[in-house]
Parts: C-alpha cells; sequence; structure tokens
C-alpha cells in the first residue's frame, strides 16, 4: 500500500478517531468500512469481513469491537463534509459522497421526504466507506480480446456489485486513451455519473483515465453521453452501470454516430443480460461484440471468460485474477 493512499484513508476519519484510523488505515486489502449505529464496526479485507475494536484491529467478538454511537456517526458525516453538511445536501440526498482519493461513502438512514422526493437523509444510520483501487494494468489480458481486425469492439463488462467492474474499466479507458501496441491513442470521453470512474474530487480527477480522456462527471448517462458527442467528437464513449432505457437508447445513438461503446452493468452471468428488460433489445441486435464476464470465485476480479456478440466464449477464451 502506497503512502498516499494510507494518508487519505486516514483523513477520512475525524481527530477523535484518531487511533481508529491509524490501525484501519494500515490494513492490507482494506475494501470497505462498514458503521452501523449501536452495531460494531465491520472491515471487509479481501474476502474477509473482520471486527475491528477502537485501536482499528481485528478482534474476535462483539464485546471489545467498536461500537458506533449515534453522536459517532454525526461526528463523521460532519467531518467527510467538511463541517458544511448543507454544502453537500445533494450528494446525501442522493445517498453517497465522493472523497479525496475517488473514495466512495454510501449512507443509509431516515429519508426526509417532500413532493416525492428525498430532500435529505437525517439521522444517518449507517455509512459504508468504500475504498477505491486503482489497478494500473489490470486490464492488460482483457484487452487484447476487445481488438478485432485491428478496431476496439464495443463492449460490455458483466458482474456482480464489489467484482471489479469498475476498476477495469477504468484501466481500459487510461490505456485505450494513452494508446500501446494494440493501437494508437484514442480520445475517450467518461460520463462518471456517481465520480467513480475518474474519483473527480471537487474537480480535480483523482485517477490516470490516459492522457486523451474528457470527463463529464456528476452528469446523468444518457444526458452526458450526447453531449460528449456534440462538444468533444470522442472515438470511444466509456459508462459505468448501465440501468435504464434512457441510457440503452443514448448508447444506441452513440454507436450509430459511428463511436465506440464500453460499459459496466450488474449481473451474474451471461444469460442475466436476457432477463433485464432495458438490455433484451440490444442484446437482440448483437450490439455488443465484446462481452467481459467478472466475478469472485476466487477473489473479487477473477475473469470468467470473454465472449463474442453471439455470447459464445471466444476460441482461446481468457480466465485469471484481475485485481
Amino acid at each position: 500500500m502506497d503512502n498516499t493512499s494510507y494518508i487519505e484513508r486516514k483523513a477520512l476519519f475525524p481527530p477523535m478517531f484518531d487511533s481508529l484510523a491509524e490501525g484501519i488505515a494500515g490494513l492490507k486489502g482494506l475494501q470497505e468500512i462498514r458503521m452501523r449505529c449501536n452495531r460494531p464496526i465491520r472491515v471487509l479485507c479481501g474476502n474477509h469481513e473482520y471486527m475491528v475494536n477502537h485501536q482499528g484491529a481485528r478482534c474476535q467478538n462483539e464485546a471489545s469491537a467498536f461500537w458506533m454511537q449515534q453522536e459517532d456517526m454525526d461526528a463523521l458525516l460532519s467531518h467527510l463534509c467538511h463541517y458544511s453538511i448543507y454544502a453537500y445536501e445533494e450528494e446525501i440526498r442522493q445517498g453517497y459522497l465522493t472523497m479525496a482519493g475517488g473514495h466512495r461513502v454510501g449512507i443509509a438512514g431516515q429519508a426526509v421526504v417532500r413532493d416525492d422526493g428525498i430532500v435529505t437523509i437525517h439521522p444517518v444510520a449507517s455509512i459504508n466507506i468504500r475504498i477505491a483501487h486503482e489497478k494500473i494494468g489490470c486490464a492488460n489480458l482483457v484487452l487484447p480480446y476487445l481488438y478485432l481486425n485491428h478496431h476496439l469492439c464495443n463492449t460490455l463488462i458483466v458482474s456482480p456489485p464489489a467484482c471489479g467492474k469498475t476498476t477495469l474499466l477504468r484501466d481500459l479507458i487510461r490505456q485505450i486513451s494513452d494508446g500501446g501496441v494494440l493501437d494508437r491513442g484514442r480520445n475517450v470521453g467518461v460520463v462518471d455519473e456517481r465520480s467513480e470512474i475518474g474519483g473527480t474530487y471537487r474537480g480535480r480527477l483523482c485517477n490516470d483515465l490516459g492522457s486523451r480522456t474528457d470527463v463529464m462527471d456528476a452528469c446523468p448517462k444518457s444526458i452526458g453521453m450526447m453531449l460528449l458527442i456534440r462538444s468533444m467528437n470522442p472515438d470511444v464513449i466509456a459508462v459505468d452501470e448501465l440501468g435504464s432505457t434512457t441510457d440503452m437508447i443514448a448508447m444506441q445513438q452513440v454507436i450509430s454516430c459511428g463511436c465506440k461503446v464500453i460499459a459496466t452493468v450488474h449481473g451474474s452471468g451471461i444469460e442475466d443480460l436476457y432477463r433485464k428488460r432495458y438490455l433484451e433489445e440490444i442484446m437482440k441486435e448483437k450490439i455488443f461484440e465484446r462481452i467481459v464476464l467478472l466475478g469472485k470465485q476466487n477473489g473479487a476480479g477473477t475473469l470468467l471468460g470473454i465472449y463474442d456478440e453471439n455470447a459464445k466464449p471466444l476460441s482461446d477464451n481468457a480466465t485469471g485474477q484481475l485485481l
């Protein structure tokens, strides 16, 4: 673990949690820090979940674990919002915050609803800090399979949550943007609706997305794709977590403009793609020439296979551990 990520992890906690932050920041393979009001703090490292004590060290029983109280939750949220919760109302309303380094903070609690919309979440009862992992080179095994006759294929990355699809997408963007032995560098437009791909924080990209990449941050995918097509003339559009018919319509328009698409979607297998109504037509039209399937059979980031537009495994199909 590099020193920068160590400092960023510690900075997620207010001074009152110094001992806890010191211990947690040093945990190897840290993925998630889950805090629930009146419950022990739990961390996810690799495929293993642990409780931690007040020094951030792993512990075996609840009696010695650090139990979060409501005042702890309030203090942590205030710190994460730089002591101006009002300034982060829009993010809180959507249930997440993006922190320096691209770390993602999920929020749950009592929703305050007005006019059929969520105004805020208060009190906050659960906070889940997802540690961003930038894995330079993790796409090396996959990238050669995404080219056909020296042309990049429209590609869909499929995986359950927390299996590395965003991490893989990020490195694919970087390599396609910078170029290499497979192709020259291409202009890549990224619609980063939740600031997870680039980890944009206060207008600054925290992750390396390549030298020819333009990011439309905090913008709905369907709107951002068309904005980038009109304004930046990209060769490739990249989006994370397709999830609606509106997204599909925008993506089809992008492809009709001669632009390639790399996207991700939640799913446990190829068959899941045919069960999603918003994907049904896309799959029948065989728009995606490559489908990359990830899982966690051997840990997060397990490459289960790469398939063509007919959902058939490539003859020399790749498998392995990416992350």
